[in-house]
């Protein structure tokens, strides 16, 4: 019993050292911001309402610098700030706020992200960072 523990741990090695080797398949790393507070709520919002002012945003937008990239903004409330920006090839990112004074920003960099986000209810907040290759 102990001998098939043993042998089965040094497969498991072999196979996990197999695959740190391989070289590195495409994909993706996706960080998401959630305010804890008031204050980094706030400060959040004071940020994505200058990145949508100095980009001509009213209520949100979509920005692309790239090809292949396809996007989607849905609102449906008053008040609400979207934000989907993508830069590079290949993305897809959709945002939909449901409800009132949300504010949100999706942002792809890289290629080929694949990112939806969904806000639901008053008065949320957040920003998704995406990074492909």
């Amino acid at each position: 019993m102990t001998r098939t523990r043993f042998a089965t741990l040094t497969a498991a090695a072999l196979v996990g050292a197999a695959s740190l080797a391989a070289p590195a398949a495409a994909g993706q790393i996706s960080i998401s911001l959630a305010p804890a507070n008031a204050d980094q709520a706030q400060a959040m919002r004071v940020g994505l309402g200058v990145y949508a002012l100095a980009n001509g945003f009213r209520n949100g937008g979509i920005r692309q610098n790239g090809f292949g990239n396809m996007a989607g903004l849905a609102q449906n409330g008053a008040g609400n700030l979207g934000v989907v920006h993508q830069e590079g090839n290949g993305h897809v990112g959709t945002l939909a706020q449901n409800g009132n004074g949300n504010a949100y920003g999706l942002f792809q960099f890289g290629k080929n992200t694949d990112g939806h986000v969904q806000q639901n209810g008053n008065g949320g907040t957040g920003a998704t960072f995406q990074f492909g290759w």
